[in-house]
């Protein structure tokens, strides 16, 4: 990472579930909500055992923010973007810990927040964030928008990602909306159909950038 105190942070973020759930596990119901349905309602309870399996996603995908540059080809250019690709790794690991926390409050006072606005504005905050930086990516292989056509110019993965991070600002901006005025049900599918679009809309637009430049 660029600046050791994005590395401590990534780490915070990656540990504090763990940390978390290591001081709160006594205490724990013995069966924690696991799984939410369209409408908001727990379908699924589980073992608080179960948690641990939940705890290790974020050190693992801190983990794997740390090595992916190093296995790619073009790792090179990460240098161009390092500070917003550390920054992405973050967001990721942080959000992950907020989902967690989520899980830990509906364990001891069900019912205390609407699960479905919960994820639906973190959500919207997420793709805000991405939205703001994905203009910024330099081709590599494992982050951004890579279709066979974005990795083999880089004029279409440029155009490409300017738009992705205009589809995706303004999905995190209707998603916080929804987030606000929408049943939960609905925030869901339009959450579905909001990622299904734009990542349609991404595909088709960098083959039809790449076939006018290489007809």
């Amino acid at each position: 990472m660029k600046h050791k105190w994005c590395m401590v942070l990534l780490w915070v973020f990656a540990l504090a579930p763990l940390a978390a759930l290591a001081i709160l596990y006594g205490s724990l119901p013995d069966q924690v909500p696991l799984h939410w349905g369209l409408d908001g309602a727990v379908d699924r309870y589980g073992s608080k055992a179960e948690l641990l399996l939940l705890g290790v996603i974020a050190p693992a995908m801190a983990l794997l923010f740390m090595f992916l540059p190093k296995l790619d080809p073009r790792k090179n250019n990460y240098e161009k973007f390092q500070g917003y690709y550390d920054s992405f790794a973050i967001a990721v690991v942080a959000f992950l810990g907020l989902l967690m926390g989520l899980t830990f409050i509906e364990s001891f006072r069900p019912g205390t927040l609407s699960v479905g606005r919960f994820v639906t504005a973190l959500m919207g905050l997420l793709f805000l964030f991405l939205g703001n930086m994905l203009g910024k990516i330099k081709p590599n292989f494992f982050f951004g928008v890579r279709t066979p056509w974005t990795i083999s110019d880089p004029d279409v993965w440029n155009k490409t990602h300017r738009l992705a991070g205009m589809l995706w600002f303004w999905s995190g901006l209707l998603f916080l909306v929804a987030a606000l005025l929408l049943p939960e049900a609905a925030m869901f599918l339009l959450l579905m159909a909001c990622i299904l679009i734009t990542t349609l809309v991404m595909i088709v637009m960098s083959y039809i950038w790449f076939r006018k430049k290489h007809p």
